[in-house]
């Protein structure tokens, strides 16, 4: 149920997000692996906004059903290379952070397969995502009506 609709919104609220989005998209992290990463930290948060839209540009991007529909299981298949492990390992705990700091074990298996400029842009995708998840889920935006882009 819809709180606050698209047009309600104050003028220019998303502007600073939006840049944000065309930021990491001219970024030199891979597309797919921040999709995965939006749509498997969206699956944690509930945000049905956030999976419509993630598995959409998922499946533009050429991304396959079956690694798609396992994303929620990374860490039991070998669909996932360790490069991509390490990335939603660390979306995770970003994610789940509460009141405890990111462990070094974690930053350390991050960190030993991305350099301090591919780490800072995850952990921009990981916290923006977050960001996007609970504005979504705070004005009840209506999933499937995501299109992609082209």
């Amino acid at each position: 149920m819809e709180r606050i609709n698209y047009a309600e919104l104050p003028e220019g609220l998303f502007t600073p997000l939006r840049e944000i989005e065309d930021y990491l998209k001219k970024s030199e992290l891979d597309t797919n692996l921040m999709e995965l990463i939006r749509l498997r930290v969206s699956q944690l948060n509930g945000c049905a906004y956030c999976l419509d839209m993630h598995y959409k540009e998922l499946k533009h991007h050429g991304e396959t059903d079956l690694r798609i529909s396992l994303i929620s299981a990374w860490e039991e298949t070998d669909h996932f290379n360790d490069k991509e492990k390490a990335a939603l390992h660390y979306a995770e705990a970003l994610t789940r952070i509460d009141h405890h700091p990111l462990s070094e074990t974690t930053f350390n298996s991050v960190e030993s397969h991305f350099n301090k400029t591919e780490l800072a842009l995850l952990s921009l995708t990981i916290t923006q995502i977050n960001t996007w998840n609970r504005l979504m889920k705070a004005f009840g935006f209506v999933a499937g009506n995501y299109v992609v882009s082209s």
